[in-house]
């Protein structure tokens, strides 16, 4: 009969029963027992969660600034006396696929990093990456300078993605966790608001001149970093990674203090973690054979799952989305220097998606709402391709079909880094959002901005709906695969849903009630 939870850890050095520690190895270290996973899962929302929140989930706003800036002033940096000389094909094509590239490599460059050196270190560096990468992007005189300095941009935010969404899953409470992850990764849209309306500003040439007001977008996004990086200090390392890599003692001391922390501002203790203590056997770091093996050996199904949903969602964004500008311009007449209304008003939909469909993935469940999500965007952008062939679309109506699209498809899209942050063990989590992120990036990502600015620079209806229909198949196919392969993870503790590598496998019993 196990012993009940202790408020607290302990340890020993007996030797663990798990397969992951069965050899001898000069990483492995103690064994302790502990109940801090249960005990971050039972804490009530409040006001320190709060600062999780702002600390972590703000740089999505930067990436949501810094992608519609650059698709809304490809016009006027094509023009002369822009500054820079550059063809608006080459923004929307050769500079948004550095990006995703850049993104991509450093997502898998620093996740490695972040499941071996810590949540904390490694989001407070790869922000820092990014607003230099931003300023220097600012001073653009050369088209070789504006895509070196927009690929290191995507290497910073490619750390961002694996840093962020490890620590905000570690840190935020079951019960919360699904809403609480698709808001902050739809907050990219909030920026995509600020960079649409900011692009109107910059591109007005009565206020700023031409080799002005692009620079100064940039620079911007630059002094958010900084502030965002001051913020940040103040959010701790994970306390679960700390459990396993020896520091359990520090892990102790920031719950507890988190704990004080929620006591005083509810006026009342908490209860007791509901569930078994946790033991597990401390170790440094883990191989890439060992994540592989555990990856597409152990979870293949979950793998499979990983990287539909986000080659789906990340080719109807990154390819579609990247030259909606030019749609607008090539088709419609729209000056250049108003698409930023027209993105404005789609990245305000995309951002009421995850706000108001997050709950539900906490409630209804992640299978229902992940697949619902994803075929719903499908078929609404396959009619929205059918539209447009018939030429039964203005400016303004393709506007609110995109909006009615990306509703759903942007609830989508989040919940794809939901869900391969939190159906892998804890030791690969970080690498394993690189490593989906980036293959499925790049297959979408990269592909998706080169093969969609040759498709709508022909100036033809019929090669623009053919990139619609291709993102809208994926889309739906992928919506097919949740239906069948997606994890009822909602309300379930991290540990519940895949047990750490270096847990004592006799010693690992949910925390919170897990769903079948």
């Amino acid at each position: 009969m196990p012993s009940p939870p202790v408020r607290g850890t302990s340890f020993d050095e007996r030797e663990p029963m798990s397969a992951a520690a069965e050899a001898p190895s000069p990483q492995t270290g103690r064994t302790i027992t502990t109940d801090i996973p249960a005990r971050l899962d039972r804490l009530p929302w409040s006001r320190w969660h709060w600062t999780i929140v702002i600390g972590l989930g703000t740089v999505w706003i930067l990436d949501g600034l810094e992608v519609t800036v650059v698709g809304n002033i490809a016009g006027r940096l094509a023009e002369p006396g822009s500054g820079v000389s550059i063809t608006s094909g080459q923004i929307t094509g050769t500079a948004a696929a550095l990006y995703v590239a850049g993104a991509c490599s450093g997502a898998l460059f620093w996740g490695r990093l972040t499941d071996r050196f810590g949540r904390k270190r490694l989001f407070m560096i790869t922000l820092a990456v990014y607003l230099a990468a931003t300023a220097l992007t600012a001073v653009s005189w050369e088209a070789w300078w504006f895509f070196l300095f927009r690929f290191l941009t995507g290497f910073g935010i490619g750390g961002e993605y694996a840093a962020i969404n490890s620590a905000i899953d570690e840190l935020i409470p079951a019960a919360h966790r699904g809403r609480v992850d698709l808001i902050i990764n739809g907050s990219f849209w909030l920026g995509a608001v600020g960079g649409s309306l900011l692009s109107i500003v910059a591109l007005d040439t009565d206020l700023l001149a031409r080799n002005v007001g692009w620079r100064l977008t940039f620079a911007l996004g630059a002094v958010l970093a900084l502030v965002i990086l001051l913020v940040r200090r103040h959010v701790p390392e994970s306390p679960r990674w700390l459990l396993i890599h020896g520091r359990d003692r520090e892990a102790e001391e920031i719950v507890r203090g988190i704990e004080r922390q929620v006591e005083q501002e509810k006026g009342e203790r908490l209860p007791e973690p509901r569930g078994e203590a946790l033991e597990i056997h401390q170790r440094k770091s883990v191989t890439f054979l060992e994540i592989a093996r555990t990856v597409f050996g152990h979870y293949r199904r979950r793998a499979v799952l990983g990287f539909s949903l986000f080659i789906g969602q990340a080719f109807l964004y990154n390819a579609i989305t990247f030259g909606f500008g030019a749609i607008l311009t090539r088709f419609f007449d729209v000056p250049s220097g108003h698409t930023g209304y027209y993105f404005a008003v789609i990245a305000v939909g995309n951002f009421f998606g995850p706000l108001l469909l997050g709950r539900l993935f906490d409630t209804v469940g992640r299978r229902v709402m992940i697949s619902s999500t994803y075929l719903l965007s499908g078929l609404l952008l396959f009619g929205t391709a059918w539209l447009f062939d018939q030429g039964s679309l203005s400016a303004g109506t393709l506007t609110a079909c995109w909006c009615a699209v990306l509703f759903f498809a942007s609830a989508g899209a989040s919940s794809a880094y939901l869900t391969v942050s939190e159906v892998f063990p804890m030791e690969t989590r970080a690498m394993s959002i690189a490593f989906f992120y980036a293959l499925g990036t790049a297959a979408g990502g990269i592909s998706g901005p080169l093969l969609f600015a040759d498709l709508t620079g022909t100036g033809k209806v019929g090669d623009t709906v053919l990139a619609f229909s291709i993102g809208a198949a994926l889309m739906c196919a992928a919506g097919l695969v949740a239906a069948v392969l997606a994890v009822r993870a909602e309300r379930r503790s991290l540990e519940d849903i895949a047990r750490p590598l270096t847990a004592v496998a006799s010693r690992v019993a949910p925390s919170t009630p897990s769903a079948p």
